[in-house]
């Protein structure tokens, strides 16, 4: 008996100290499960290199940037790096979720390749998924594709890729979006974003310069491209990025909510600069340039609301620095510069009560010699706008003689509703030209 407890002690002792010397594995607490996956995070995950001459992918057209970005995206998302060099596009770049793609700052360039134009052969049905061209010249398969007549414009307009070829027919990778009919001057164009997305999320772009080449292509709605277009990507980020000279906007984004563009440059693209639309909300744009674009330098379209605008540069834009309209309500913009533009400084479209953009804050913005050919005012308030706030800013004119045309601080019109003006620096012939009086 005393001997088997002696074993028995000394077995209990073994074992306590193997227990006590065995790592604690589960002390610590432990990463939970990723929304929407059955494994927690990771600290590694898949990474690729893309470059012109060395890299995992190496190429220089979009189909090895796409064939990188679907490849790290197949494996459940990631970073694509593209080094230095120009890339050709003749399709769109096709983002994807949950990866990031990043270029070699001011270096990693994703040209527009010249553009091919034909009109249509034959009417273009509703739902067709082929057309056919007058002349085939340029159209390839892979290559993007826009379709479109006089009333087949805006969010009508068809954008797909061609997917097959026989003769001067074409199949495309979407069904059209309108009847694209002879009559009504249908035709076809080998345009397209540069960088795309549709319906995806946890997407971010950066450091990449996309020169759009306007000279060689056409333009192209903002509602269906841009140099960058995304259309319902929700969270998207897009930081340090160039888009110049594309034949239509800068930087486009519809009907997506929580977007972030940071540090971005639109400079000398044919239609507006920044183009947030379509029922965006809480939109954040802040530290861009918009510069020397066609039309706005940064436009809310239709439904923008709760969005931050904030130390951005809007100057030498062809119409209105900033445009405001169509229900895009309780936004806040503030500490922007908004400069020597051709017609007003700030610009609250013509709209009813009940489509006008109301509750809007301007805030600490310098608001400068705007006004090119006529005068003009520095914020100009159409409509039946109301509860607007103007708070802070400076407004002016620099310019002397015949060149002072922003002579009008602020001008408020005939319909306009309730507008608060606190502590702003006006230096105007005219500091406030209130038609509601009149």
């Amino acid at each position: 008996m005393t001997l088997k407890l002696l074993l028995f002690g000394s077995a209990l002792a073994a074992f306590a100290t193997t227990t006590q010397a065995a790592p604690d594995t589960f002390s610590a607490k432990q990463p939970g499960q990723l929304p929407g996956a059955m494994h927690s995070p990771m600290q590694v995950v898949p990474s690729v290199t893309v470059g012109v001459q060395t890299g995992d992918f190496v190429g220089s057209d979009q189909r090895v940037l796409q064939g990188a970005v679907d490849y790290v995206a197949g494996l459940g998302g990631g970073l694509v790096i593209i080094g230095p060099g120009e890339f050709l596009m003749r399709d769109s770049l096709h983002l994807r979720s949950g990866v990031t793609v990043r270029g070699t700052p001011g270096q990693t360039i994703l040209r527009k390749a010249r553009a091919a134009i034909s009109p249509l052969a034959i009417d273009g049905d509703y739902g067709e998924e082929q057309i056919t061209v007058t002349n085939p010249e340029g159209f390839a398969v892979g290559d993007g594709v826009s379709i479109w007549d006089f009333n087949a414009g805006g969010f009508h307009t068809t954008v797909a890729r061609i997917t097959g070829q026989r003769g001067n027919t074409y199949s495309i990778s979407l069904p059209l979006n309108s009847d694209c009919m002879i009559a009504n001057g249908a035709q076809t164009a080998t345009i397209f974003p540069v960088v795309s997305g549709y319906h995806l999320e946890g997407v971010k772009i950066e450091d990449l310069t996309i020169e759009g080449t306007k000279e060689e292509n056409i333009y192209l709605t903002g509602c269906r491209g841009a140099g960058i277009f995304l259309y319902r990507c929700h969270g998207a980020q897009i930081d340090r990025c160039t888009v110049r000279n594309y034949a239509g906007d800068g930087i486009s984004f519809q009907q997506c909510n929580d977007v972030i563009v940071q540090s971005c440059v639109s400079d000398g693209n044919t239609c507006l600069g920044l183009h947030p639309g379509s029922g965006s909300q809480r939109p954040i744009i802040r530290k861009c340039i918009a510069r020397n674009n066609g039309d706005d330098g940064l436009y809310l379209c239709w439904r923008v609301k709760e969005g931050l605008f904030e130390d951005n540069l809007l100057e030498g834009n062809a119409r209105h620095g900033i445009s405001i309209g169509h229900k895009d309500t309780d936004n806040l913009i503030r500490r922007n510069r908004v400069i020597g533009n051709r017609e007003a400084g700030i610009y609250f479209r013509d709209e009813t009560v009940g489509m006008a953009g109301h509750r809007n804050r301007i805030e600490e913005n310098v608001i400068e010699s705007n006004g090119l050919e006529k005068t003009e005012a520095g914020i100009r308030v159409e409509g039946e706008t109301n509860d607007l706030l103007f708070k802070a800013n400076i407004i002016r004119d620099t310019r002397t003689g015949a060149q002072h045309l922003q002579n009008t601080g602020i001008w408020l019109g005939p319909k306009v509703g309730a507008v608060a003006i606190e502590g702003n620096q006006v230096d105007a012939t005219t500091q406030i030209d209130d038609q509601r009086k009149k």
